[in-house]
């Protein structure tokens, strides 16, 4: 069965919702929302991160809808996924949620469950290093398992860490 067949039916269902929750379709416009001029340069940091991260995974699905998916690109986009899955937790000082007055949509639930977010944080990580090993083997239709997996990782933390602004 080829790549493109496996991707037209159940894991093509859960790619849409997967893409959303690793921010490949960031708010409105197309873009993370902007800082304001007052918030820390750590809140543009952690939005320019989650934009690699959505844009990383937007990369190997358009590969895994194509019909014949480059593996290396995919490899080197879970790669890039996998380093900006490393420095999330970095981007999350105490006292910068949107609850602290900041032009963000990180929750206070961050820092008000440390572990969770910690369990979170660390589901992605080891998704993401799971895709770069799948994708190292050249298999897509594995690969697009994981998206589901990766794109899991990143809805679990969004539903309760991150402001629902839908």
């Amino acid at each position: 069965m080829s790549p493109r067949r496996v991707l037209s039916s159940a894991a093509l269902a859960v790619l849409p919702f997967s893409l959303a929750a690793c921010g490949g379709e960031p708010a409105a416009e197309g873009e993370a929302p902007a800082p304001a001029a007052d918030d820390p340069p750590v809140i543009e940091q952690r939005q320019e991160n989650f934009e690699t991260i959505g844009d990383s995974f937007k990369a190997i699905r358009t590969q895994l809808e194509g019909d014949s998916p480059d593996m290396t690109v995919i490899t080197e986009a879970a790669t890039d996924l996998n380093a900006a899955a490393l420095k999330v937790e970095g981007f999350f000082p105490e006292g910068t949620s949107v609850d602290d007055g900041y032009d963000t949509e990180a929750l206070a639930a961050i820092w008000e469950k440390p572990e969770q977010f910690a369990e979170a944080h660390q589901r992605l990580v080891d998704a993401s290093a799971e895709m770069i090993t799948i994708a190292q083997g050249g298999d897509a239709v594995a690969v697009a398992d994981q998206v589901g997996v990766v794109g899991g990782s990143c809805k679990n933390c969004h539903d309760n860490f991150r402001l629902d602004t839908d």
